[in-house]
C-alpha cells in the first residue's frame, strides 16, 4: 500500500474541484466559461477554443474573435445553445458576450452550487480512503503496523477535506462579493 498514490488521487480530485469552481461564475468575465462549448465547424464538434480567440477588455466582457469569419454564425448558436445565460452580440467581426451582475438571489445559488461542487469532492476524497484502507486490510500486516497505516491516511484525508473547506470558502467570499 502506497501512500503516494492515494495522495496523487487526493490531488487529482482537488484539481476536479478547482476546474469545476472555474465555471461557476462569479460576475466576472472569465473564457473558462466557455469551456466544454463545442461549435459545428466543418460538420465537426469543435471546442470554441479551437475556432476562435477569446479575450477579456473588460471585467465584464469576453469578446471571441473566430479565425475563420464564415463561423461566427456557428460560434453564436454554439453559445445560444450552451444556455449561459448570457446573450451574444454578433457585430460581423466578433462576438461580444457582457456578463450581467449577479443578482443576491443568483449569488446564493452559485453558492448552493459551490457547496454541492465541493461536497463531491469530498465524496471522491472518501472512495478514495476506502480503497486504501481495504488494500491495507487485505494486506495482512501486523495489529500495530497496519493501524498506523490507517492513521496516516486518515491524516491524510483530514488534509485534503481541510484543503477542499478552503478552497469553498474562497469560492464564496469570490461569490458574494459585489
Amino acid at each position: 500500500m502506497n501512500l503516494k498514490d492515494l495522495e496523487e488521487r487526493m490531488n487529482k480530485a482537488i484539481e476536479t474541484l478547482e476546474a469545476k469552481f472555474i465555471n461557476i461564475r462569479a460576475g466576472r468575465a472569465n473564457p473558462a466559461m466557455l469551456n466544454g462549448i463545442m461549435v459545428e465547424y466543418y460538420g465537426n464538434p469543435t471546442p470554441i477554443q479551437s475556432v476562435a480567440n477569446i479575450t477579456v477588455p473588460e471585467a465584464k466582457e469576453l469578446l471571441i474573435k473566430p479565425y475563420d469569419k464564415s463561423s461566427l454564425k456557428d460560434i453564436e448558436r454554439a453559445i445560444n445553445e450552451a444556455n449561459l445565460g448570457i446573450s451574444p452580440i454578433n457585430n460581423g467581426e466578433v462576438i461580444i458576450l457582457t456578463v450581467p451582475d449577479l443578482t443576491e438571489e443568483k449569488r446564493r445559488d452559485y453558492v448552493k452550487m459551490a457547496k454541492a461542487t465541493a461536497e463531491e469532492a469530498k465524496v471522491a476524497l472518501r472512495n478514495i480512503r476506502q480503497d486504501g484502507n481495504n488494500k491495507v486490510k487485505k494486506e495482512e500486516l501486523p495489529e500495530d503496523e497496519e493501524k498506523n497505516i490507517l492513521e496516516d491516511i486518515q491524516e491524510l484525508i483530514n488534509k485534503y477535506n481541510k484543503i477542499v473547506d478552503e478552497k469553498l470558502a474562497e469560492k464564496e467570499k469570490e461569490l458574494m462579493a459585489i
